[in-house]
């Protein structure tokens, strides 16, 4: 529509730059809670986030929300959780240009499989003199050398392992052997880019890609759990990395090798918690995160895309079609109902059975949200014609006639192209409502010729023997 109308005529597309951000100031008076926010203490008191999906509540004396922000893994919070905060104190701050590897024990710094020209080169710097370590790609090493991870130690007293933080290729090692390293400390520092210049992919590409909702070519993993990370036997091209939940079931997951994955050794993570970065899959953030951060995700993603050009859309237009994409569930136990297990069906229809059976007493069939793209949303629909007149028309009217089916128009294509009138506008209820007189009419009048019919076949029965009589 003419709201969803791009304006790259004359400029011919955006590159966007983004600022990177580097800390939190509050802007209203309040109190702040910790949501998701795992912290490690450091000795000078400072607290360091030790989480990936962490948020910074401020509410206010009604207990209303008035700010939420996330903070990265590595930023260093000056509040505890439920501390008082005046309007313009920073409350977390972290270094945007790299990303650091933090300590989460205390103990003497050992290195595993780090060697010199094979898998780091050590850099020295020209001012200080010292010397740091530079983690090589795998994909420059040659043979055999393309498998060893070096890998960071830390040990006990008695050189038992405590922590074990492998090196991601680019990571900077700030720590040497025999060093002694206390809880919050920095092992290791990744860089970033300060300002990432993003190109967006022509603007409405970018915009099917997320209403068809198809997955990139390298989305991001995201963990399967809640529990603490540990990784498994390798295999040839995959390591196998392994989530301890608090049940202490194993939930396994195999990662492509020359994927990076961007968490340790021992670190707990939480279920939807991204494991190797990449660009979200729509289908994974519904099935790990939930339905409302997707909702969230798709809404300022689109947002994000038509901003660019300078179009504003209200949210309402982005969640109409989502609210389609969503209308369809997968069931799970079918319960008393007639469905199979992992059969789709309309969410509307299911919820009014589950209230027929719950009402009779037994027992309702479980489901999960199922997104479709926007195409197969519209070609799933109970109604033939609907779905015959936007794609895969001779399917659609063969499969519909083999089976039988029975449209009841109730949407509004349906009912514009067999001529009635719409089930929409403030009239709706009025017409209803005149119809359902209508009937009532009908059938009273009917009821009434049935009861004239019937008096006279009394009086016709009255009558004959009486006339018999007479005879």
């Amino acid at each position: 529509g003419t709201q969803l109308t791009m304006r790259t005529f004359h400029i011919g597309g955006a590159a966007s730059r983004i600022a990177a951000a580097s800390r939190v100031e509050v802007k209203n008076q309040g109190t702040v809670t910790w949501v998701g926010v795992r912290a490690v203490k450091r000795e000078d008191g400072c607290n360091v986030v030790v989480s990936r999906s962490g948020e910074l509540v401020v509410h206010d004396q009604h207990g209303i929300d008035r700010e939420r922000h996330r903070v990265p893994y590595g930023a260093e919070l000056t509040v505890n959780d439920s501390d008082e905060v005046e309007s313009g104190k920073v409350i977390a701050s972290w270094d945007p240009h790299t990303h650091p590897i933090i300590s989460e024990v205390a103990g003497k710094v050992r290195f595993e499989s780090l060697v010199e020209g094979v898998s780091v080169t050590e850099q020295v710097d020209d001012l200080t003199g010292s010397s740091t370590y530079l983690v090589m790609d795998p994909k420059s090493r040659r043979g055999a050398t393309s498998d060893i991870k070096p890998t960071v130690e830390i040990v006990d007293g008695h050189n038992k392992v405590k922590a074990q933080h492998q090196m991601p290729p680019g990571a900077s090692i700030v720590v040497n052997v025999g060093m002694s390293v206390g809880v919050g400390e920095v092992l290791a520092r990744i860089p970033q880019e300060s300002s990432k210049t993003r190109d967006i992919t022509g603007g409405l590409p970018r915009v099917a890609e997320l209403f068809e909702a198809r997955k990139a070519k390298e989305p991001a993993i995201l963990a399967q759990a809640t529990g603490v990370i540990s990784f498994g036997k390798e295999v040839k091209t995959k390591t196998r990395l392994e989530i301890t939940d608090e049940a202490g079931e194993l939930h396994e997951m195999s990662i492509p090798k020359d994927r990076q994955i961007s968490v340790f050794d021992g670190e707990t993570v939480e279920k939807g918690d991204m494991i190797v970065e990449g660009p979200l899959a729509a289908a994974d953030v519904l099935e790990l995160r939930g339905l409302v951060p997707l909702t969230d995700y798709i809404v300022s993603e689109v947002q994000d895309v038509y901003r660019l050009q300078g179009v504003k859309i209200n949210d309402k237009h982005i969640e109409v079609i989502i609210r389609q994409m969503l209308r369809r569930v997968r069931i799970v136990e079918p319960g008393d109902t007639r469905y199979l297990e992992a059969d789709q069906v309309e969410r509307s229809a299911l919820l009014e059975k589950n209230d027929a059976l719950e009402a009779e007493g037994k027992t309702p069939a479980t489901f999960a949200p199922v997104l479709l793209g926007i195409t197969k949303a519209s070609l799933s629909t109970d109604s033939f014609i609907s779905a015959a007149s936007f794609q895969e028309t001779t399917r659609v009217l063969t499969e519909a006639s083999m089976q039988g089916k029975v449209d009841n128009l109730r949407g509004l294509k349906e009912n514009v192209i067999v001529g009635r009138l719409i089930p929409a506008g403030t009239g709706l209820a009025h017409h209803e409502e005149r119809r359902r007189r209508r009937q009532e009419q009908t059938q009273d009048e009917g009821d009434i010729e049935e009861l004239a019919i019937l008096e006279n076949l009394t009086e016709d029965k009255e009558d004959s023997p009486a006339e018999a009589a007479q005879g």
